[in-house]
């Protein structure tokens, strides 16, 4: 079927209820509904795999240049030098391949010890309560504390700065954000940090960014403007912390939910790897972006015109069926493993998802070890509300120790 052919098909992303289980509308619009417009919201969405991996692919047809979320590419808005997730080649390869080298495997191997430690920390301050939070008590804390340590912002200033990135994509519950006086000017938040390590350099993102020499798009060989890396630091601080936290969330309840492959992970650590890549494709923190369409494009036998905005549905691609046989609504860390989309694809796939297959695999070697078994607290669980990531601000569990 195609678009409006399906009539009681309707996906919104703000509407409280669907977000608090989206997949059953999710296989109507693969199965009904391939190509989906929203009248209300005036957007289009595709949401099989195939046609989510080829939109993600092709920048020049559906670009990032105006943002990544639907408010902001709605409201025009300029987007400052720097930041990443809402560029394209070439200016997006040059700011990549600068921050790329603060993500080398050398480095991200060099952090496990610290993460590890910081984990062992968390765990212990839980004691013998029989009560586990994953997201208060570890995903809201060691996240923020390992890109924290990359930028060589102090421990005591992390909690601060993480929260005003909760609140910069926090949205009232069933409301798209509110962009209408949204300011790009981080100034405040970080230069501090910055105007330090330039008479302190240290072994740190920062440091590193203060002194890098680059050729820009015009060809001219210069250094990173004070505005470019305020937005660098912001977007990796934030990005750097925000979907590993969902992500850790997402473990603690999937895993109660199939205790019999929570006890094959237990007894079998080095499943944990691939139990993380079947966890992210089950509930991708990140469960849709927005592109601006550059050009009218025929998709099922209809046009999306230049100047729409096109959801991709990654959430609903991750559940497809034809790319992952039998059913992807089954959650099975012994799946055959194929390519999936939790960390995008392409030239805008995640630049930080070594260190977050790190994070979470070290959460969970932890976790098990100290705890096998856990039970869901759902009365206390809280969805976050935000019309960007989908995960939990709490998920409390009542726990057995090992």
């Amino acid at each position: 079927m195609t678009v409006g052919a399906a009539k009681d098909v309707f996906f919104d992303p703000y509407d409280v209820e669907l977000n608090a289980d989206p997949y059953p509308m999710y296989r109507r619009l693969r199965e009904e509904a391939p190509l989906y417009y929203n009248e209300q919201h005036d957007f289009y969405a595709v949401s099989r795999f195939a046609d989510v991996n080829q939109g993600i692919i092709d920048y020049e047809t559906y670009a990032s240049t105006r943002g990544a979320f639907l408010e902001i590419i709605r409201a025009d808005m300029p987007i400052p030098p720097g930041t990443l997730v809402f560029e394209d080649p070439p200016v997006h390869d040059i700011h990549r391949s600068l921050l790329s080298r603060m993500f080398t495997p050398r480095k991200i191997r060099a952090l496990e010890p610290q993460i590890r430690e910081y984990t062992v920390r968390c765990l212990d301050a839980v004691g013998d309560t029989g009560q586990f939070d994953f997201v208060h008590d570890l995903g809201a804390q060691m996240p923020m504390r390992v890109i924290g340590m990359l930028l060589g912002i102090p421990e005591g200033d992390q909690d601060s700065l993480r929260d005003q990135w909760n609140d910069a994509i926090r949205t009232e519950a069933g409301q798209p954000m509110d962009v209408s006086n949204r300011q790009w000017d981080v100034e405040d938040v970080y230069a501090e940090y910055i105007d330090w390590r330039v008479k302190h350099p240290s072994d740190d993102i920062i440091t590193e960014l203060l002194n890098v020499e680059f050729t820009d798009e015009h060809g001219e060989r210069r250094r990173l403007a004070k505005e470019e890396l305020l937005t660098f630091v912001h977007i990796v601080a934030g990005a750097g912390s925000e979907t590993t936290t969902r992500l850790i969330g997402w473990a603690g309840k999937v895993l109660a939910e199939h205790p019999d492959q929570r006890a094959d992970l237990v007894a079998d650590p080095a499943l944990i790897p691939q139990a993380l890549e079947e966890l992210v494709r089950f509930e991708p923190p990140a469960p849709h972006m927005a592109r601006y369409v550059t050009r009218d494009v025929e998709l099922y036998g209809q046009t999306v015109p230049e100047g729409s905005v096109m959801m991709m549905l990654i959430g609903a691609a991750c559940r497809d069926g034809r790319q992952f046989p039998p059913d992807g609504d089954v959650f099975n860390i012994h799946r055959e493993a194929r390519q999936h989309l939790g960390y995008a694809v392409g030239v805008h796939y995640c630049l930080g998802s070594a260190l977050a297959r790190m994070e979470g695999r070290v959460a969970l070697e932890e976790i098990l070890k100290r705890f096998p078994e856990w039970d869901l607290d759902m009365a206390n669980a809280s969805l976050s509300p935000t019309s960007t990531v989908r995960g939990w601000d709490s998920m409390p569990t009542f726990v057995t120790r090992a």
